[in-house]
């Protein structure tokens, strides 16, 4: 398996996993395999030998050796057939008085089922062959990725030399201007999709891998790849106020007695992302001490319940966001590990303006240009409120649901908006007074 990898990779033809023959091929030990199989019939009864290896995402082939091993052993016995079933994966397997028995240890050790795993040292392997390192992003790439957001051309020429040095980024400014639209993008740039298994075998602990809640699954053209695997988008992982330190360790589960991989292990490939950063339960202080060995090594060390230290790779772009200054979360030798560190500031006047027709545009709205005028003019100008990007969609979103209260169509008009400000900003602006005709050539 190991080798296989490498091999796709050397070639340039992707890491596609190559389906295991035999049960040597899978890299586990027969005694892990006979478990996974023990377990699966204790706890959903008899099943025919292709649902088995359906469960275990193996082909029957790879286990049919396993299953007349432990027939033989009088740990299985084969109770009938499902003739809709072809050739031998319609016979039906069930355990026997001393397979029940090993199957209640087996789940004493561990109550993983599902896929079967795969060794930690081809998991290690696959990171490094669908490595984030090679990724060179030009200037064209970066439009693109960035094409639905507003950003001016200095802070694009900012954030592409920062994803070619796959390094970390610190986005730091006002609230509500991007910052996370912007680091979320920055993944579209990181390459094609890549493989990640749905479980890992490690010192015979199993390390539950795969998240739909961060893993994309993509379909596969290939139908023989190792279905241990699952093809994804490079992952975003994004946290915010909720991580705590021990978030960033193997997670234990004494119930399941197995471990879930921590954040940045998901990440790998692609990006990680601490939100509101400073925000955490625990100390800013604390975090990046957490950092400072994977953003200099590219390893993270985690740790088994055992005490053994698993050296896990760290390929990933870090990204930090921010609403406070760095120089009040972060000391100078951390900043300095941290390579970019970028300013997203409040848009301009022009760029406001081609947000909020970009907003208008999404929600169906007609945008009406002394509509906008008047809303600059009266509630922001005359009260002094910074322009902030997020503030179009915001707006127009209680525009539209403030016309079907009203069972109106939406539109922008001085009065709805006089409205949807009174109930969105904490402090209303000023709506007295004369319309005053709008310059947009100050950027203020």
């Amino acid at each position: 398996m190991l080798a296989n990898i490498e091999l796709l990779a050397e070639e340039q033809t992707g890491c596609c996993p190559v389906e295991p023959v035999t049960p040597e091929a899978t890299g586990l030990n027969q005694g892990m395999l006979v478990d996974l199989i023990l377990k699966t019939l204790y706890q959903r009864g008899p099943q025919t030998g292709a649902a088995l290896a359906a469960s275990m995402h193996l082909p029957l082939s790879t286990l049919q050796a396993v299953l007349s091993d432990q027939r033989r052993l009088h740990a299985l016995e084969v109770t009938g057939s499902d003739r809709s079933v072809f050739g031998d994966g319609g016979y039906v397997y069930a355990l026997t008085g001393d397979g029940d028995a090993q199957a209640q240890r087996a789940l004493m050790r561990s109550a993983y089922i599902g896929p079967a795993p795969v060794p930690f040292e081809d998991y290690v392997a696959s990171v490094q062959a669908q490595s984030i390192s090679s990724v060179r992003v030009s200037e064209d790439q970066l439009e693109a990725a960035l094409e639905d957001l507003v950003i001016s051309p200095e802070l694009a020429d900012e954030v592409g030399p920062a994803v070619n040095a796959r390094s970390s980024i610190f986005f730091f400014g006002p609230p509500g201007n991007g910052k996370t639209s912007i680091a979320t993008r920055i993944t579209r740039l990181l390459g094609d999709a890549i493989y990640v298994p749905y479980a890992i075998e490690a010192q015979g602990s199993i390390v539950e891998f795969f998240d739909p809640v961060v893993h994309e699954p993509v379909s596969n053209g290939d139908e023989r790849y190792d279905r241990r695997w699952v093809k994804v988008d490079r992952p975003t992982v994004v946290v915010g106020g909720e991580l705590t330190m021990e978030d960033l360790d193997l997670v234990y589960s004494p119930i399941r007695r197995t471990y879930e991989a921590p954040y940045q292990m998901k990440a790998n490939g692609g990006m990680f992302l601490i939100d509101d950063f400073g925000r955490q339960h625990v100390s800013p202080h604390q975090l990046l001490n957490r950092w400072i060995v994977p953003l200099e090594n590219r390893v993270d060390f985690l740790t088994l319940q055992t005490g053994t230290k698993l050296e896990v790779p760290f390929d990933e772009l870090i990204v930090f966001s921010t609403n406070l200054d760095p120089q009040d979360l972060a000391d100078e030798a951390f900043l300095r590990r941290i390579k970019y560190k970028i300013h997203v500031e409040d848009p301009t006047l022009e760029e406001f303006h081609e947000i909020f027709e970009r907003a208008a545009s999404s929600f169906s709205i007609d945008f009406d240009e002394d509509s906008f005028t008047y809303l600059v003019n009266h509630h922001y100008r005359a009260v002094s409120r910074p322009l902030r990007s997020v503030h179009p969609r915001d707006l127009l979103d209680q525009l539209v649901a403030l016309a079907q209260y009203k069972g109106e169509r939406p539109a922008m008009t001085p009065e709805m908006l006089d409205k949807v400000v009174r109930t969105y900003f904490a402090q209303p602006g000023d709506t007295s007074g004369d319309r005053q005709p709008l310059d947009r050539r100050r950027s203020r």
